[in-house]
């Protein structure tokens, strides 16, 4: 009985060592689980904030917190703050919902795409892979060394810099600036 414990002690290990080394991804401090909606892991991360609030006013927590799936570019807190002075809090505004909603719906595209889902469409695409977004609009995506870039509608530019943050109901890519729509 004894000898037949030790002999599944390596296999034990191994399994323990693995399990500790398929960690979530840490987004805003906080550790995002799979089991989690994008809502649910949203609100715990310290660094959208800002995203949670202008999803709250623009009455998307329903949607994303649905089945979808979605695929999320994520802008952080930093990433609003690059906007001009007055943006975010303008947006904020009751009366100005419908530009909010078309902004944050550009940054959602239907299904889940993971980061190598991309990065093959850019094989594809020869360098570039269109994505239309849920707002209607187009994101073109290309790599730029290890990241993927986003381009949008006005010619302004994001960088993925945390992919891969898988949720129930879809996948959150952070990304580091707000993209505009037409």
């Amino acid at each position: 009985m004894k000898t037949k414990h030790l002999l599944l002690m390596p296999l034990i290990l191994v399994a323990v060592v693995a399990a500790a080394q398929m960690k979530n991804p840490m987004v805003g401090g906080h550790e995002m689980l799979p089991t989690r909606n994008i809502i649910q892991n949203a609100v715990n991360s310290s660094d959208h904030t800002t995203l949670v609030a202008a999803v709250k006013a623009a009455g998307l927590m329903d949607t994303l917190e649905g089945p979808g799936p979605f695929t999320v570019f994520a802008p952080t807190n930093e990433a609003f703050n690059k906007l001009p002075a007055g943006t975010v809090a303008n947006l904020l505004k009751p009366e100005n919902k419908p530009t909010l909603v078309k902004i944050l719906t550009y940054h959602v595209v239907a299904g889940r795409l993971s980061a190598a889902d991309i990065e093959k469409q850019i094989k594809e695409g020869h360098g570039s892979a269109e994505l239309t977004t849920v707002e209607g609009g187009k994101l073109w995506a290309t790599m730029h060394g290890k990241h993927i870039l986003l381009k949008d509608e006005k010619g302004g530019t994001a960088k993925v810099t945390i992919p891969n943050v898988f949720q129930s109901n879809g996948v959150i890519h952070v990304i580091d600036s707000v993209l505009m729509p037409n």
